[in-house]
């Protein structure tokens, strides 16, 4: 043990001295590089005495960072994660301006914005040596672990045995895909998972699977905002799309905006009457919904509150920050993934390849902070939340969604994607082999996507244009682009505490008899804003009385929803087809080929309160799978057809199963159901809030009180 005890600390001094060798080096390469850093004085030194004022220097900024920039990045927790991502260059400068005034040597000079450059590469080398020389030691990683663990547990009471439940979605990703990626040996964490399961050939070891791969099917509208509203909260009651337009208050209902999200979240607790799944020791990552979680970071529900004790991000962004080898590490991710962008899209075009969007303008940035700079802050604060022993945690990683919307689901970018998620998976599964408690990890989507062109470059009109024609108002010549609902450009905005409005989506129309028309994936909504209650069939026609027939006779529309004086609801297609809602299963008619649950589906959304005058779905070709989007989106969801109605739920196999054997699993608030279940069966206490609107509406009150002291004692 003795002899084993002074190998350890042999190889930690080891890998000292040979990091600080390495800075030392790159400290003068730098220096004779760069003409505004130098390390010995106007007359000249020998060459022994500037590498003892590097190697002086190389030492000072070492301890400097492994000493001063944790108690400076707890100082900055309350600065929005990504402006924080920013100032960590400017910090690392100023901590080696700092260990150049510190040289005992007396010498070393570099101008400030220089410093920030130094100071990067320095911290770079210095953590990918690291990394280099640890890479096959075990054990250096496993003290790195229980340092971090520690660290997060100090002010923690101390952790139950029993597991915890980690869940990680990757949203967007269709079980198709997901299974297909595996196959394809793109993920080779999930697939050694299934290995010998669900449909995945076994390998030649004769791995044992430890998940089981199970789809699951969504309500009408397939996209992150009901999914996770449900999945988290319970809840999908009254969320018909991404958007739409509510007549009682006058205002555009958005899924990705912090004000819409906050009044679905409060609208959520209120109809289930419980505080959410992760109510009890909870931890919410880059989410649109807070599930109740106490701790939250990159949740779009709070974005809109002032930073306090309710909200701040405490471990994730801390274990994060707390090597500035980190933040350099992801700007140049970050970077590499603005320039694959521009490279892959610039390819795109000169192929002439079908479909395409428009990829320029800020989408190379926001694509690069989904896949990289999201992706990395989330992964560090689940590692945080397992290190800590916290019982139930849910994180939300976009980056498959955001390129997927823009190169398709299929696509080799798409691939790359998933590739690097996995990845993520893997880092996650060996932070649990040295968390407090053990855990189970489950991965789950919230939708799939549809390929498919969109409506407009297709027919040379959008479904405004088509509404408008056949309301006899005039159409512009030219057919204006429609806004992309993608999570990631409002995720953008909140870690810059921006949440800003679209303007587009605020605005009302000109004139209150025109009708306001959204869009969301393959769904488009039609609503008369001066009309107060939902439009019937027979209201539509007296007004408008070519404008049911336009819509449903287009080849690029699948079917219509509206309500009816006779049957209440109606379903209408093509060529005369109406079929009201109760005989929709003995006659599906245009709903035939959207496949079996698309009747239940739509009669749920009928029942909803704020459901738009007109639903339209757009047309599905079960041959290849496509449906035409409304949005500048080449892989959408947000409708009915294809793959965006199948998610994923990829559990262990020690957990019960989600159904029973030959029954299926439908709509979002089933999976809330079943994690709450796996919770009970791993001894989590979840306890909901109180049992009456209005109880939990002085709950939040309360709550509210407690953060506005927060805010007072800050």
């Amino acid at each position: 043990m003795r002899g084993v005890r002074w190998r350890r600390i042999a190889s930690q001094i080891g890998r000292s001295v040979a990091v600080w060798a390495v800075s030392t080096v790159t400290m003068l390469a730098l220096a004779g590089l760069l003409p505004d850093f130098q390390l010995q004085s106007a007359d000249g030194d020998s060459a022994t005495r500037i590498a003892v004022t590097a190697g002086c220097g190389a030492g000072a900024f070492g301890l400097l960072s492994a000493v001063v920039w944790p108690l400076l990045v707890r100082l900055l927790l309350l600065v929005p994660a990504f402006v924080l991502g920013l100032l960590v260059f400017f910090l690392n400068g100023s901590l080696l301006l700092l260990a150049l005034r510190l040289n005992p040597s007396g010498r070393g000079v570099v101008a400030p914005e220089t410093a920030v450059i130094v100071a990067a590469v320095m911290s770079a080398v210095a953590s990918a040596t690291g990394a280099a020389l640890a890479v096959r030691d075990d054990e250096a990683y496993r003290r790195r672990l229980h340092r971090l663990a520690t660290r997060s547990r100090r002010a923690q009471p101390p952790c139950p045995t029993a597991p915890g439940l980690v869940c990680v979605q990757l949203d967007g990703v269709g079980h198709d895909v997901l299974a297909d990626a595996v196959r394809k040996g793109l993920m080779p964490t999930v697939g050694r998972w299934l290995t010998g399961g669900d449909g995945i050939p076994p390998t030649a070891d004769g791995s044992r699977p430890t998940h089981r791969l199970t789809p699951w099917r969504t309500d009408w509208s397939s996209q992150t905002g009901a999914s996770q509203l449900g999945i988290l909260h319970g809840s999908t009651f009254d969320v018909s799309a991404f958007r739409w337009y509510e007549k009682d208050r006058g205002e555009v209902m958005v899924c990705n905006r912090p004000t819409s999200a906050a009044e679905l979240q409060r609208r959520a607790v209120l109809h289930t009457e419980d505080g959410g799944l992760l109510a009890v020791d909870g931890a919410s990552r880059g989410n649109l919904f807070s599930g109740g979680a106490g701790e939250q970071a990159l949740v779009l529900s709070i974005a809109t509150r002032r930073r306090g004790r309710e909200n701040r991000s405490r471990a994730g962004y801390f274990a994060y920050f707390s090597d500035p080898a980190n933040a350099v590490r992801t700007a140049l991710s970050f970077v590499a993934e603005v320039a694959r962008e521009i490279g892959q899209s610039t390819r795109a075009r000169l192929r002439r390849q079908r479909p395409r969007v428009g990829r320029g303008g800020l989408y190379p940035f926001v694509r690069a902070f989904a896949t990289v700079v999201e992706r990395d802050v989330v992964v560090a604060a689940v590692m945080g939340d397992m290190l800590a022993g916290r019982t139930c945690v849910y994180a939300d990683l976009v980056a498959y969604d955001e390129v997927a919307h823009h190169s398709g689901p299929h696509s080799r970018d798409a691939e790359k994607v998933l590739q690097r998620l996995d990845r993520s998976l893997a880092l996650l599964e060996r932070v649990a082999e040295h968390a407090p408690r053990p855990y189970r990890i489950v991965v789950l989507s919230d939708h799939g996507q549809s390929p498919g062109e969109t409506f407009r470059s297709r027919y040379g009109l959008t479904l405004g244009d088509l509404v408008r024609a056949g309301c006899g108002l005039p159409v512009p010549r030219r057919a204006e682009r429609t806004r992309s609902g993608a999570e990631a450009r409002t995720a953008v905005r909140a870690a810059l505490r921006r949440p800003v409005e679209e303007e587009n989506e605020r605005r009302r129309p000109a004139r209150r008899r025109e009708p306001i028309v959204l869009a969301s994936g393959n769904l488009g909504l039609i609503s008369f804003p001066d009309v107060p209650h939902r439009m019937t069939k027979e209201e539509i026609d007296a007004r408008h009385p070519a404008l049911l027939t336009t819509l449903a006779n287009h080849p690029g529309i699948g079917f219509l929803l509206v309500r009816s004086e006779e049957h209440d609801g109606v379903v209408l297609g093509a060529y005369g087809a109406e079929i009201p809602l109760a005989r929709l299963d003995d006659e599906p008619g245009p709903l035939a080929r959207f496949g079996p649950g698309a009747a239940d589906a739509v009669r749920r959304t009928h029942s909803f309160p704020h459901t738009a005058d007109i639903m339209v779905n757009s047309a599905y070709d079960p041959a290849d799978g496509e449906v035409l989007a409304f949005e500048e989106q080449i892989g959408s969801h947000g409708g009915l057809g294809g793959a965006q109605s199948q998610p994923f739920l990829l559990s262990p196999r020690d957990l019960s199963a989600p159904v029973a054997a030959g029954e299926r699993l439908t709509g979002a608030e089933q999976i809330h159901h079943v994690l709450r279940r796996w919770l009970n069966e791993l001894n989590g206490p979840q306890v909901p809030l109180p049992t009456t609107a209005t109880t939990a509406t002085e709950a939040e009150k309360e709550n509210a009180e407690r953060e506005a002291e927060a805010e007072r004692a800050a």
